[in-house]
């Protein structure tokens, strides 16, 4: 399998919060086949989401500390079921200090999810992913239908565990875009003032300006910068500098359009940023929401 090798070494070792790690067996073919690669690159990535040597090895070689392996539970629309938790933990065992496990509780799918959660967390879950275009529901839907989706907020927030939530539109077949809006969001902030939210990909590509309200309005909103092309990151995010201890360095591999992990920090640390800007996004915003040293 191709792998670019990375230009310029990172100035700091980096935090990657949003990387794919995931059991492909589960993924629906149509999904599998929306990332785009070919036949043989799709076995192969099949394959290493299962070989942690190998991926701690592609972590070396481009300079990334930590990462952190996001998994959902969405068996309607993307095929994922309860099982990415065990998975996911599963291979987090091998490196625990380097493979942060992310995984995630569908409330449609379970008769209590705020023991679901609490499940997860003895499990070794370290946080939690909701994707509304792949879970068919809104951020805040537990104002309207869905209450159990505020048992999963509330226990993570009991917990300490932070919530990522998948914001901007999504191009897998029978994704709901309707849910792609970040700012029911602010409804969560403000309803669970002392839980860690993530708002994934900052928005991409409709809602930039809304991400970048939520995270200057609340303490407790912070911004990944995942499939967004690090040489667009300033088109999207002119901003950024004002808001820089809010943002978090994420890639989104190996979803489409993201070749490598080495070659998304060497064009990020290309971009007319401050080193100090540079640093806070690539490490210190992440050693600081999880408490490891900076």
């Amino acid at each position: 399998m191709p792998e670019a090798a990375a230009a310029v070494r990172p100035p700091v070792p980096v935090i990657d919060l949003h990387v794919h790690i995931q059991p492909w067996e589960e993924m629906r073919p149509e999904a599998r086949a929306k990332i785009g690669k070919d036949p043989a690159e799709q076995a192969a990535l099949a394959a290493l989401m299962r070989r942690p040597d190998e991926i701690l090895a592609r972590m070396d070689r481009a300079g990334v500390e930590r990462i952190a392996m996001i998994n959902y539970v969405a068996p309607d629309l993307m095929g994922f079921t309860a099982a990415v938790n065990y998975f996911v933990a599963g291979i987090a065992r091998h490196a625990p200090d380097r493979l942060i496990p992310f995984g995630g509780v569908h409330p449609r799918h379970v008769d209590d999810p705020g023991g679901e959660v609490e499940r997860l967390r003895e499990l070794g879950i370290r946080g939690l992913k909701v994707h509304p275009p792949h879970q068919e529901h809104a951020a805040n839907a537990y104002l309207f239908d869905l209450p159990g989706l505020g048992r999963v907020y509330e226990t993570a927030q009991a917990l300490g565990m932070p919530v990522m939530v998948h914001t901007g539109t999504s191009v897998f077949p029978g994704a709901r875009n309707r849910f792609a809006d970040p700012m029911p969001c602010d409804d969560v902030a403000v309803d669970f003032p002392d839980l860690t939210l993530i708002l994934a990909h900052a928005g991409r590509p409709l809602y930039m300006e809304t991400c970048f309200f939520l995270a200057r309005r609340h303490p407790n909103v912070y911004l990944d910068v995942s499939g967004i092309p690090p040489k667009r990151l300033l088109h999207y995010l002119p901003r950024l500098p004002e808001i820089a201890e809010k943002v978090l360095w994420g890639t989104d591999w190996p979803s489409p359009g993201v070749r490598d992990l080495g070659e998304n920090i060497a064009d990020f640390l290309a971009l007319p940023l401050a080193p100090e800007v540079q640093r806070q996004v690539l490490r210190g915003n992440a050693c600081r929401i999880f408490g490891w040293p900076p």
